[in-house]
């Protein structure tokens, strides 16, 4: 047999194609990292404006008109309100202006992101200083000294999200390339729970009590960590049900390429472009991380809608793999195809 023959047998029309589409993920990968990230800038940051009422509307004008549109300002009855609507995360940042004084408050909350914390403080000081005023600035909830630029609560879930679709895709090729019968299905789902649970866990003693990296209850983090393991898992698993070893790149496209960079990790959501920003809650990296800055740094608030964005994949994917998993009648059929198979092949030799 030729080289070229050897060639022709060892590159398979199913081979090349399974070549190009890993081709395809690592330039989308290229694309979509540089694309979120290459040049963040802040653009309708939720704002918050306390001031008199007779300078309050101009104010917020004035904020609303800053060339590219970095601010979303609104008015805010009190100091207080505004620092409660921090905490609830319906603002990023509030200006107190004081009635008295030429020196106005900047309230801000690195620990939902040191990025665009230090963002809202260069745009205020520009924009005071323009007024002749000055500003000082009040972080109401800053982050752990340990938590360099707030990065930790993104790289903790990033953890989470591999180890789901790596053991969807361990459990997906144990047998080979077999589909998932009923049997086979509800084992790796019970397995894939189990396995969450443990991750979970994991993860939240590390981040917590052995490196000191967040703050927020442990056990919180623990269930955050199970749910988003689980909900990676099970859409992995779907999704090579459904479509076989393509299914794990496809898996990989949503969390990876699409799901992390438009997490709101690196730079907070404000920061992204548009298409990112509006991608990003949706997938599980996005709402695990903003769930898990939520409990480390925000009192637990504003986490109902991400859980929710991962239970619905958790449910979808479960649902997914045990519906696509009775198209078989069960493990009895495929013992009795490999049965047929070895006797057949017994018999031929």
């Amino acid at each position: 047999m030729t080289f070229v023959d050897e060639v022709k047998n060892a590159v398979t029309p199913r081979a090349a194609l399974l070549v190009i589409g890993v081709l395809g993920l690592q330039l989308l990968f290229i694309a979509s990292y540089v694309g979120a990230l290459h040049k963040p800038k802040p653009t309708d940051v939720a704002f918050g404006v306390v001031a008199p009422q007779q300078m309050s509307q101009q104010l917020v004008s004035r904020l609303d008109g800053l060339p590219g549109g970095p601010l979303d300002p609104r008015t805010v009855s009190s100091e207080a309100e505004a620092r409660e609507q921090i905490m609830n995360r319906d603002i990023d940042g509030a200006l107190i202006v004081s009635p008295e004084g030429s020196t106005d408050t900047l309230l801000v909350a690195s620990g939902g992101g040191t990025v665009l914390s230090s963002a809202l403080e260069r745009i205020l000081t520009q924009v005071e200083a323009g007024q002749q005023r000055t500003v000082r600035t009040v972080d109401v909830t800053p982050a752990s000294p340990d938590d360099f630029d707030g990065l930790s609560s993104f790289y903790l879930v990033v953890g989470w999200c591999v180890g789901g679709y790596l053991c969807a895709s361990i459990l997906a090729i144990s047998a080979g390339t077999k589909p998932a019968n009923r049997q086979r299905a509800l084992i790796r789902t019970a397995v894939m729970a189990v396995y969450a649970v443990a991750g979970g866990i994991g993860g939240a003693v590390i981040i917590g009590p052995i490196l000191g990296a967040l703050p927020g209850s442990v056990w919180g983090l623990a269930g955050l960590g199970a749910l988003v393991v689980f909900s990676v898992g099970m859409i992995t698993l779907a999704l090579e049900a459904l479509t076989g070893i393509v299914g794990i790149g496809l898996a990989v496209l949503i969390i990876v390429i699409a799901g992390n960079p438009s997490a709101g990790g690196a730079f907070p959501l404000p920061m992204l472009p548009d298409f990112w920003r509006a991608i990003g809650p949706a997938l599980p990296p996005g709402a695990g991380t903003w769930v898990a800055r939520s409990i480390a740094y925000f009192r637990g608030n504003a986490a109902t809608g991400p859980l929710l964005v991962l239970s619905a994949w958790a449910v979808a994917g479960t649902a997914l793999t045990l519906l696509l998993s009775m198209r078989r009648r069960g493990g009895r059929d495929d013992e009795s195809a490999g049965t047929a198979t070895s006797t057949g092949g017994s018999t031929a030799v």
